[in-house]
């Protein structure tokens, strides 16, 4: 059964309030009580501290894209990571979501590129292949020269099964395919690892 909404119960700070307060509820691991505080908070901030939270988050929507490499988030043509002339162009880690790269970036331990797919292979979802950046990371690989591609989904039952798919596409384009060491437990989300084990990981990668 889905979360009632509040515009279903009588609200008694009105129908505007309730609809802030289910705004905040869609957010990820915000309940009902977090949604209810966060909207108390907007209600009793100063009116310019409420706009600058409106307007950055119209500045977020309007200006972040991705990358036209790499396919992580940022506000210019290429993210940061690429634009970076220091690091090694020919070492690709591939992660799941942009949020990924910030995690793996904590570490410190990386030097190479990043590439994004944007997701993990989950027929049960309807995510197939296609709905990846998957042909994008083959040009890539061809275009410029990659060496070495790390893998670096999560290990779960479809993280590794993109992996897995990942490495029959690019076999037989010479690249040297690594995944992270099982420092991170299977079933874990690169999200919730510590920076020194996300370290491990990558420098005790092994051959896929």
């Amino acid at each position: 059964m889905p979360p009632r909404r509040f515009e279903d119960e009588h609200h008694p700070f009105g129908a505007a309030v309730a609809r802030l307060i289910n705004q905040f509820a869609m957010l990820p691991g915000i309940g009902r009580k977090s949604a209810e505080r966060l909207a108390h908070h907007v209600l009793t901030c100063t009116e310019e501290e409420a706009t600058a939270l409106a307007d950055a988050i119209r500045e977020v929507k309007s200006t972040i894209r991705q990358c036209q490499t790499c396919f992580n988030l940022t506000d210019q043509d290429e993210c940061a990571i690429c634009r970076d002339p220091r690091r090694d162009r020919t070492s690709v880690c591939v992660v799941e979501t942009p949020k990924d790269v910030t995690v793996l970036e904590r570490a410190a331990e990386f030097g190479g590129t990043y590439h994004v797919l944007g997701g993990r292979i989950s027929p049960l979802d309807g995510i197939g292949p296609e709905k990846l950046t998957i042909d994008a990371l083959v040009r890539r690989v061809k275009r410029e020269g990659v060496k070495e591609i790390i893998m670096a989904t999560n290990p779960t039952l479809e993280g590794d099964g993109t992996a897995l798919f990942l490495s029959n596409v690019l076999e037989g384009t010479g690249v040297n395919i690594t995944r992270l060491a099982r420092g991170i437990a299977t079933g874990s989300v690169l999200e919730f690892a510590n920076k020194e084990m996300l370290a491990d990981a990558l420098r005790g990668r092994q051959q896929f």
